[in-house]
């Protein structure tokens, strides 16, 4: 029982740990992005991660690794996974009305036997993208004001405020959006789901504003970051995945509507 209690604290560690390590990581170390006149905000070929940083989860001491490499030719993030959990996370966040849509190009070796999107135990993906929204106290109720106080009297700092979280899912899904078992300011888009793409490279486009205003059914917070992880703590199990590229850029037809203050 002790055993198996270690294990339930340290997955509770896990996603404490890694929603308030973002928040500390990105929000507060570093400049926001301001709206520009440009179309893209990030254009990431992984030839450096010199804009990237590793986040480390409190209680888990073995690291998922990150590293560039070529895939035919073209450059890659590579991301290693064997019964363990870290991130890497961009170091500037952006305004996601200035710039909804993240378009990015994934391959995994595998899925995970155990993974399940509905169980704590089973909370672990190949690969994943987090995207990250600020809490801002000015806009919350009487009641985030109370929930985020508490979590900021506790960490020293609020946590986010929510976040979408792209997955490569280990098995079929029926819904389009899944609730981290973790916690419901999570949802999870099984973008990927099971095997049948695996080994092959899979592209992707998707509108942050829209996807969260689906998920969670009100406009998000304007400022977010971004973050890649692979995990397997949870299962035991081991993965390989690669990415080539990630974009964040504006819509074509021009800035998206921001909620009036």
């Amino acid at each position: 029982m002790e055993v198996v209690m270690r294990r339930k604290r340290s997955r509770t560690k896990k996603i404490t740990g890694m929603i308030m390590a973002f928040i500390g990581v990105v929000f507060f170390c570093y400049p926001a992005a301001a709206a520009r006149s440009g179309a893209v905000f990030l254009d990431e070929r992984f030839t450096s991660l010199e804009d990237w940083q590793p986040l480390f989860f409190p209680k888990i001491e073995a690291h998922t690794t990150y590293e560039l490499t070529s895939v035919n030719g073209v450059p890659a993030l590579q991301v290693v996974s064997k019964k363990s959990a870290s991130a890497l996370v961009l170091n500037r966040p952006f305004n996601v009305y200035d710039f909804p849509v993240l378009a990015w190009r994934w391959r995994v070796s595998n899925v995970f036997v155990k993974g399940d999107s509905s169980r704590k135990d089973g909370d672990d993906y190949p690969i994943r993208l987090y995207v990250m929204f600020k809490y801002d106290p000015d806009k919350a109720s009487f009641g985030q004001s109370v929930k985020y106080g508490m979590a900021k009297l506790l960490y020293g700092k609020y946590p986010p405020h929510s976040s979408l979280n792209y997955i490569w899912a280990n098995k079929k899904q029926s819904a389009v959006y899944i609730p981290n078992p973790y916690t419901g300011q999570a949802m999870m888009l099984p973008v990927d789901q099971g095997r049948e793409k695996v080994g092959r490279w899979v592209e992707h486009r998707v509108d942050i504003v829209r996807d969260y205003r689906a998920a969670f059914g009100e406009d998000p917070p304007a400022m977010a970051s971004i973050a890649v992880m692979g995990d397997s703590d949870n299962t035991g199990e081991s993965a390989t995945a690669w990415i080539d590229y990630i974009k964040i850029s504006a819509r074509k037809t021009g800035k998206t509507h921001a909620p009036e203050k």
